[in-house]
């Protein structure tokens, strides 16, 4: 369902991210996605503050609480990758390490807010 606001949301976060992945860099766009940090659902603005340029396959961990960003704008992968599905070795690369590209404009970077609201309610370590 088309989302009020979601296409400018979509434009505006990519295009901060410079059509690249905040985790992997990764330039191919048909697999770029915006993803909300808090979502649309939850009263998430459609704001690029509170979005992430990341990969599909990423998206979707991202929104499920196997991933997340944390403050100081370094990504953390769950355990729970390793021990529910025994798998995850493509991600846990990526652990911890800094996001390898965020917007150049500082007001556009992810608010700490949202942030910490999906460290605190969506993802699970």
């Amino acid at each position: 369902t088309a989302r009020l606001g979601q296409g400018a949301f979509r434009l505006g976060v990519l295009d901060a991210y410079q059509l690249r992945c905040a985790v992997t860099g990764e330039r191919v766009k048909p697999v770029l996605e915006a993803a909300h940090i808090k979502p649309y659902a939850l009263q998430g603005p459609n704001i690029v503050q509170n979005g992430l340029s990341l990969r599909a396959d990423i998206h979707r961990l991202f929104d499920r609480g196997y991933v997340t960003v944390d403050t100081n704008h370094r990504f953390h992968v769950s355990s729970r990758l390793k021990t529910e599905f025994n798998n995850g070795v493509d991600y846990y690369r990526f652990d911890r390490e800094e996001l390898r590209v965020l917007p150049a404009v500082g007001a556009d970077r992810p608010r700490t807010e949202f942030l910490e609201w999906h460290n605190d309610v969506v993802f699970r370590a």
